[in-house]
């Protein structure tokens, strides 16, 4: 029977769920975004790393803090999430890691601080969303502010490299957290920040409506690639696990995008492109030198 006569004609087509992780992946190289997300099973990673432990139990203290009594905010208490929650992953040896719970909870204990225990963000850890006539994306915002009426994005970031505004300002992710944010909560949120732990710095940048719908427009557009290249291994690749030589589409479909970035990929051992094209790191060897 023809769709018009089921009454499917002219049924809107399917929005493609994301998130600014899958759409970021694609386009920092579309074989990695193969095997993140559409490959299964999974091909195993790499070790874990030691600046993503630092990473995830700094966020964790910190999501935690805001999470207690407002009379219980202090520095120390700070201090004490960190520690307890602290992942040793990817360290060198038991020491390393020692010295780095040590900075990393004299660097949340700074950064604390600073802040008002008593100004309550509006969400910690918050996930927010939004569809447009193409996408419908997901996302989790470190810390969403409301200052002088207005919604305002924070993104704690731990990182050895100092940022800059232009990083606030191209970030695609802080734009869809922005977006999503203004149009969930009917309050304005033009400001995005990220907060550099490490240094202290916070680096800003204020959208505008045309700027948001440009980074909207932008992630549509990656979005259609990825829903592409979604339905091209739907089609062509069978479930289970695979034998043999790598599907001849797989290149074409999914190119690699071999770099010094490829030194931090967690399946740069199944990528001979990859390997070529950046030295192997140690786990631990994107620690900064300082804190």
């Amino acid at each position: 029977m023809a769709a018009e006569q089921l009454g499917f004609e002219g049924m809107p087509k399917r929005l493609y769920p994301c998130t600014p992780s899958r759409l970021n992946t694609w386009l920092d190289c579309p074989r990695r975004y193969r095997m993140t997300y559409l490959d299964r099973p999974k091909p195993e990673k790499g070790p874990p790393w030691a600046h993503n432990s630092v990473g995830a139990s700094v966020h964790n203290a910190l999501a935690g803090w805001w999470r207690l009594p407002v009379a219980d905010r202090t520095p120390e208490a700070a201090g004490r999430l960190l520690e307890r929650g602290w992942l040793t992953d990817g360290f060198r040896d038991a020491d390393q890691s020692a010295d780095w719970r040590r900075r990393s909870r004299a660097m949340v204990e700074h950064y604390v601080s600073g802040l008002d225990p008593a100004d309550e963000p509006v969400g910690v850890e918050r996930t927010v969303s939004m569809k447009t006539h193409l996408i419908t994306v997901q996302g989790r915002i470190d810390r969403l502010d409301r200052r002088d009426g207005e919604l305002v994005v924070v993104d704690y970031k731990t990182g050895r490299r100092p940022l800059t505004s232009d990083d606030a300002r191209s970030s695609l992710a802080l734009a869809l957290y922005a977006a999503a944010s203004w149009r969930m909560m009917r309050a304005p949120c033009r400001l995005v920040e990220l907060h550099h732990l490490p240094t202290g710095e916070v680096a800003v940048w204020e959208h505008t409506e045309e700027s948001l719908g440009r980074h909207l427009r932008r992630a549509e557009d990656i979005a259609g690639e990825c829903a592409e290249a979604d339905e091209w291994y739907r089609e062509n690749v069978p479930a289970g696990p695979r034998t043999g030589p790598p599907h001849a589409g797989f290149d074409e479909t999914f190119p690699p995008r071999p770099g010094a970035l490829c030194a931090w990929c967690d399946y740069v051992r199944h990528c001979p492109e990859g390997r070529q094209a950046a030295p192997a790191r140690d786990p631990w060897s994107a620690l900064p030198e300082e804190v």
